[in-house]
């Protein structure tokens, strides 16, 4: 389904920016809680590319912990954790007046808790099923901005360019990897 997107927005179909993205700014703090590594890894490389700052926690007792020590910003918080459950960790959180504020986004890949998330609903803002991929991330934050859960990054509040590159040169660079045309291998003459 990724390659259909891809073939969309080269044959001009659809335009990744087409409009502005909607994002929190930068260096925004978000506490990623899962107990895969691989979860925590990926989103928060996906988070941190986009500049945001990630903190991540392992299980329910971590997790609160850190969201009461650091206060983030924003949370994705899986449902099935060793020891303390999401949903125990969201009741804790929702409970507690310097946490009761943060948006929390929901995650899970069991079944049965996604069905009891959607029954109770516990007070979650949003809720996000594995697996899931960089633009359903994104939406679930651009979501929250747009009912003012969290605040709008503004067009110069964003993630500096590599070291090495200027902003314009940053900026130059296409959404789509498209071979240069003194780097195309001509076509062999049809014969």
């Amino acid at each position: 389904m990724a390659g259909f997107g891809l073939f969309k927005r080269l044959v001009g179909g659809e335009r990744r920016h087409s409009e502005p993205r909607v994002r929190a700014p930068v260096a925004t703090r978000v506490l990623v809680v899962d107990d895969s590594a691989t979860i925590r890894a990926v989103l928060g490389k996906m988070l941190g590319q986009d500049g945001y700052e990630v903190l991540k926690a392992a299980d329910g007792e971590s997790a609160l912990t850190l969201a009461r020590n650091e206060r983030p910003d924003l949370i994705f918080l899986d449902i099935v954790l060793p020891g303390v459950s999401g949903f125990s960790v969201l009741r804790a959180l929702r409970h507690d007046p310097p946490t009761a504020h943060i948006p929390i986004v929901m995650i899970s890949g069991n079944v049965q808790a996604t069905e009891q998330f959607y029954v109770q609903r516990y007070g979650a803002d949003d809720f996000m099923k594995k697996p899931f991929g960089r633009a359903e991330v994104f939406e679930r934050i651009r979501q929250l901005v747009l009912a003012g859960r969290l605040p709008a990054r503004t067009p110069v509040d964003r993630a500096p360019p590599p070291a090495g590159l200027s902003q314009a040169e940053w900026d130059a660079i296409p959404d789509i990897a498209m071979p240069d045309e003194a780097h195309r291998t001509p076509e062999p003459p049809a014969g």
